[in-house]
C-alpha cells in the first residue's frame, strides 16, 4: 500500500488524545466493535458524527436475519444470500456471516436488546424478500434498529467508554512506516473538545455507515455522506464494488421533487402479505419471479420502475388494507405513523411508493478480519466491502454483517495487541502537508452532485447517462482543482464543504465503476447492456486514489476477493 499524501484542507489539530483503538461511527457495527475492544482491555474511543444514537442503525425497520428458527439452517441462509448476490458474493465471507450470525444475535440479546416474542416466549420471526424461510428477528414491530441502538448505547454508557459526539472525522493519520496512527476530526461546537483535533491510536475502525446522501432521494439520514469511504481513499485504501447501490423498492413517495431522507416502508410489510399494485390494482410482480413481491430487492425495484415507465407513472402502490387497523398499529406502528404524518392512511388506502437509494453493497475492501489494505485500518458495516453482499444485499443481512464482522475486528485487534504489544505504544503521526492538499467544494456543490447522480446513476443507467454524470462530476472536480492551482484558493473549511468534497469523491468512484461494468447484475442495471455477462464481468472492480487525485481502476481476475496484503 502506498499512501496518497492527500488530506482535506483543514486547520491543524488544536488538541489531541491517545487510545489503543478509535472507532469512528456509532451504529450497530461501531458500538459492537467498541464494546468488544473495551472488554478485551483496550483503551477505546468512539467518535460519532452526531449523537450516539443518530446513525443509520436506528432507522432500520425490518430486523436481523439469522438461522434461529426451527428447521432453518446456516446453509439455507447461505443459499439465499448467494442467490441475491448475483454471482459476486465471497462465499467464505457469507459462510462466516451465516454460521457466526446466530450466536452474534444471542450476544446482542445478552447485551440488552429486546426482540419481539410470541406468547410462548419464542422469538417471533418474519420473512423478507429473497428469504425462503422466516428468519428475521424484529423489535417493536418495525422499530428494530431503534431498539438495537438503545441497547448498545446504554451498554457503552454503562461501561464508561470515552465518546466524542458531534464530530466529523477528517483524515487518517499514519506514521513514518505507513501504518495507521489515528484520525483527525472536527468537533462541532459541543462536548469536551471543539474545532479540529486528533485521536492518536494504532488501530482505527471505520464504521461510518453509508453514502445515500450522494443521491437526491434516499432512506439514509443526513449524516450519510460517504465520509468513511472518502477518508479511506485519501489514505490509499482500496474500494470495491461501489457501483452496486441498492435502491429500496418501497419508499414512501412524497412527490417527484422530494429530496433528502425519505420514509421507508419496510420489506417486512410485504413479508406479512402486502401486495404491490399499479393504479388499477393489478399485482404486476406476479409472474415476474417465483417469490413475486418477495423477490430480491433488485428484481422488485426493477419491476416497479418498469411498470412506472410502461404507464408513465411517478409511483406504484403497496396495498396492505387487508391487514386491518390492529395489525398496522401493533406490527408496523412506525410506518403507520410516518404514512399518516404525510397524509396517507394505509388502513384504508394503498401507499404510494417508489424506489430510492438505500444501501451500498460495496465500500472499503476488507478481508475476513475486517482489515483493509492500510495497516491498522479496519472497516465494518455499510462502509465496508467484506464480500458478503456481492451485487445485491439480501434483506436484513446488513445488521447481521455489522455484528459479526465488528466482533471479528475486535478479536483481531486484541490478538495483535496481545501478541506483539504494538498497540501499547502510540505511534507518531507524520505531519500533514504544509499547504492545502485537497481542494474543498462550496456547500452548494452538494445539491449539484445529488442531482447529477440521481439523473445519471440511479436505478436505471446507461452509457449516455453515466458519461454525462462523469463529465459533470469531473467539471466540479476540475473547477476546485484549478482554483487551488491558479490562486491557492479553496472553499472555507467547514462541515458543509468537507461533506460536499467527500460526496464528490465517492460519486466519482461510483460512476467510474458503473461506466466500466457493461452488464446488468444485481442492483446495477444498465439499459444498454441488459443481460448479465458472467464471462467478462463475474469479477470485482477495485479503485484507488492516486497522489494526483486521479483514480486507478482495475478488475479482479475472478469473483474471489484477492487477499489483503
Amino acid at each position: 500500500m502506498t499512501s496518497t499524501g492527500i488530506r482535506l484542507h483543514a486547520p491543524a489539530p488544536g488538541w489531541a488524545i491517545s487510545a489503543d483503538v478509535v472507532v469512528v461511527g456509532s451504529g450497530v457495527a461501531g458500538l459492537t466493535a467498541a464494546l468488544r475492544c473495551e472488554a478485551a482491555g483496550l483503551t477505546t474511543v468512539v467518535v460519532t458524527k452526531a449523537r450516539l444514537d443518530d446513525g443509520s442503525t436506528r432507522w432500520a425497520q425490518g430486523g436481523v436475519a439469522a438461522a434461529l428458527g426451527e428447521g432453518d439452517t446456516p446453509e439455507q441462509h447461505l443459499a439465499d444470500t448467494l442467490v441475491a448476490g448475483a454471482g459476486l458474493c465471497d462465499e467464505e465471507a457469507v459462510r462466516i456471516l451465516v454460521t457466526e450470525g446466530p450466536d452474534a444475535v444471542r450476544r446482542l440479546i445478552d447485551t440488552g436488546a429486546h426482540f419481539d416474542e410470541s406468547s410462548e416466549g419464542e422469538l417471533e420471526l418474519t420473512r423478507e424478500g429473497g428469504h425462503h424461510r422466516r428468519r428475521i428477528v424484529h423489535a417493536g414491530g418495525d422499530a428494530t434498529g431503534a431498539e438495537i441502538s438503545r441497547a448498545l448505547v446504554e451498554a457503552v454508557r454503562a461501561r464508561g467508554l470515552r465518546t466524542i459526539e458531534n464530530a466529523l472525522v477528517l483524515d487518517l493519520l499514519t506514521d513514518a512506516e505507513g501504518r495507521t496512527a489515528g484520525v483527525t476530526l472536527h468537533v462541532m461546537g459541543e462536548g469536551q473538545h471543539d474545532g479540529v483535533g486528533a485521536v492518536h491510536a494504532p488501530a482505527v475502525v471505520l464504521a461510518t455507515g453509508g453514502m445515500g446522501q450522494v443521491f437526491s432521494a434516499t432512506t439514509n439520514p443526513s449524516v450519510s455522506t460517504g465520509d468513511g469511504v472518502a477518508l479511506a481513499l485519501r489514505a490509499g485504501a482500496e474500494i470495491s464494488d461501489l457501483e452496486f447501490v441498492q435502491f429500496h423498492p418501497t419508499v414512501l413517495f412524497l412527490g417527484a421533487d422530494a429530496e433528502g431522507q425519505q420514509p421507508l416502508v419496510s420489506e417486512a410489510v410485504r413479508g406479512e402479505g402486502a401486495h404491490l399494485v399499479d393504479a388499477d390494482g393489478v399485482r404486476f410482480m406476479v409472474g415476474q419471479h417465483e417469490l413475486a413481491e418477495l423477490a430480491p430487492r433488485d428484481i422488485v425495484a426493477k419491476g416497479i420502475l418498469r411498470r412506472m415507465l410502461e404507464q408513465d407513472a411517478e409511483h406504484m402502490f403497496l396495498d396492505a388494507r387487508h391487514f386491518g387497523a390492529d395489525m398496522w398499529e401493533h406490527r408496523f406502528p412506525t410506518i403507520l405513523a410516518a404514512c399518516r404524518a404525510n397524509g396517507i392512511d394505509p388502513v384504508t388506502e394503498p401507499i404510494p411508493i417508489a424506489p430510492a437509494a438505500h444501501h451500498a453493497s460495496g465500500g472499503v475492501r476488507t478481508d475476513a478480519r475486517g482489515r483493509t489494505t492500510v495497516p491498522g485500518l479496519y472497516a465494518c458495516g455499510e462502509v465496508a466491502c467484506t464480500g458478503v453482499h456481492g451485487a445485491n444485499r439480501l434483506a436484513s443481512n446488513s445488521l447481521l454483517e455489522g455484528l459479526v464482522y465488528a466482533e471479528r475486528i475486535a478479536a483481531d485487534i486484541a490478538a495483535v495487541h496481545a501478541g506483539t504489544g504494538l498497540h501499547a505504544r502510540v505511534p507518531a503521526p507524520v505531519p500533514g502537508p504544509g499547504r492545502p492538499a485537497h481542494p474543498l467544494l462550496a456547500p452548494e456543490a452538494r445539491f449539484a452532485i445529488q442531482r447529477t447522480m440521481s439523473e445519471g446513476a440511479g436505478v436505471l443507467r446507461s452509457q449516455e447517462s453515466l458519461a454525462k454524470a462523469a463529465d459533470q462530476l469531473q467539471k466540479l472536480h476540475a473547477e476546485a482543482r484549478d482554483a487551488l492551482r491558479e490562486n491557492g484558493k479553496t472553499a472555507e473549511p467547514g462541515v458543509d464543504t468537507w461533506e460536499a468534497t467527500n460526496l464528490l469523491c465517492v460519486a466519482r468512484v461510483l460512476v467510474t465503476a458503473a461506466l466500466l461494468r457493461e452488464e446488468t447484475r444485481g442492483c446495477h442495471w444498465r439499459e444498454d447492456h441488459a443481460e448479465r455477462d458472467d464471462t467478462h464481468w463475474r469479477r470485482h472492480i477495485v479503485v484507488r486514489l492516486n497522489p494526483d487525485r486521479s483514480l486507478a481502476v482495475h478488475t479482479t481476475d475472478t469473483a474471489d476477493f484477492p487477499p489483503i496484503r
